[in-house]
C-alpha cells in the first residue's frame, strides 16, 4: 500500500481544535525553536552530541528584529502548522492501528518517509494568507494590516496560507537554508523510519547510510524476492534505478551503495 497525504504541504488547513492545542507554544519565535529542536535531536541521537547549530543567514531576519505587530500572525502560522502535523501523525496512526487490528503487524514492512523535501520558504518573510499572490509575483500586496485582519481565518478554507521563511529555516534545523536552496541538506534531507518486527532485530537504532527515494522500490522487491517488472501493459520497462538498503536493517555498518549522487 502507498499512502501519501497532502499534509503538511501548503495550504496549511486543519480543524481549529488541532491548532488551538498549540496556542502560545511558538510565541518565543523561530530562533528559540531552532535551539530547542537541536537539543531534542541530540537527545534522540539523530545528530552527534557535539553538533553545532548553523548560523542564521542575514537574509533571514531574527525573531527580535521582526515587527512586534506581526508576531501574533507569525505565532499563529506555526500553531496551525504544528496542529496540521499532529493531525497527520494521528491519521498515520490510524493506518498503523488497522494493521495491528488485522493481526499482521509483525510481518508488515512499514517505511515512513517524513516529507518530500525540507521546509518550504515559499511563504515570503511575512508568510502569506494566499500563496497565489506569491506564485503570481505579487508578494507585497499582503500588508501587515491585511495579515493582522485575517489572523482568525488562517488555517481555514477561507485561506491558502503558508508560514514565514523564519519558520521554514527553523524546521530545517540543524541545517542551513530550506527547500529552495539545496546546499547543506536543509532543502533535501528527510528523516525515514523503517519498522518490520519479523525482519529487523534492531529497535530504536539510527542508520546514517545515504539513500534516495528511488531505493524504496528496489528494497521492497529485494525483501519480497520479486523480480523487477520487465513488461507492463505490453510495454517493455527500463531497469529500475536505485539500490536496495535491506542490508542496513540488521547491520549498522553496512556499506553505502550510492557512490555518486547528483
Amino acid at each position: 500500500m502507498y499512502y501519501a497525504p497532502g499534509a503538511t504541504h501548503a495550504p496549511h488547513h486543519v480543524p481549529k481544535e488541532w491548532s488551538d492545542k498549540y496556542k502560545g507554544k511558538f510565541d518565543g519565535g523561530w530562533d528559540k525553536l531552532r535551539e530547542e529542536t537541536i537539543e531534542r535531536q541530540k537527545k534522540l541521537g539523530v545528530i552527534p552530541k557535539d553538533a553545532v547549530l548553523t548560523e542564521r543567514h542575514k537574509e533571514i531576519p531574527g525573531w527580535d528584529e521582526t515587527d512586534d505587530k506581526m508576531k501574533p500572525v507569525f505565532a499563529r502560522q506555526m500553531e496551525i502548522y504544528a496542529g496540521f502535523m499532529e493531525q497527520t501523525d494521528h491519521c498515520i496512526g490510524k493506518v498503523i492501528d488497522t494493521v495491528k487490528d488485522l493481526g499482521i503487524m509483525d510481518e508488515t514492512l512499514i517505511i515512513l518517509i517524513i516529507g518530500d523535501n525540507g521546509a518550504s520558504a515559499e511563504g515570503t518573510l511575512n508568510g502569506c494568507f494566499n500563496e497565489m499572490t506569491t506564485l503570481n509575483g505579487m508578494p507585497g500586496i499582503e500588508t501587515t494590516e491585511f495579515l493582522l485582519s485575517k489572523i482568525n481565518d488562517f488555517g481555514t478554507t477561507k485561506a491558502y496560507n503558508h508560514y514565514a521563511v523564519g519558520w521554514a529555516h527553523a524546521l530545517c534545523t540543524p541545517y542551513q537554508w530550506t527547500k529552495q536552496v539545496a546546499s547543506h541538506w536543509g532543502g533535501t534531507r528527510n528523516g525515514m523510519i523503517v519498522h518490520w518486527p519479523n525482519g529487523i532485530k534492531a529497535k530504536g537504532e539510527v542508520r546514517n547510510q545515504f539513500h534516495h527515494v528511488i531505493d524504496i522500490a528496489k528494497t521492497i522487491l529485494d525483501v519480497t524476492g520479486l523480480p523487477e517488472p520487465a513488461i507492463v501493459n505490453s510495454i517493455q520497462q527500463a531497469p529500475f534505478e536505485g539500490f536496495s538498503f535491506k542490508d542496513t536493517f540488521n547491520d549498522v555498518s553496512a556499506p553505502e551503495n550510492h557512490s555518486t549522487v547528483f
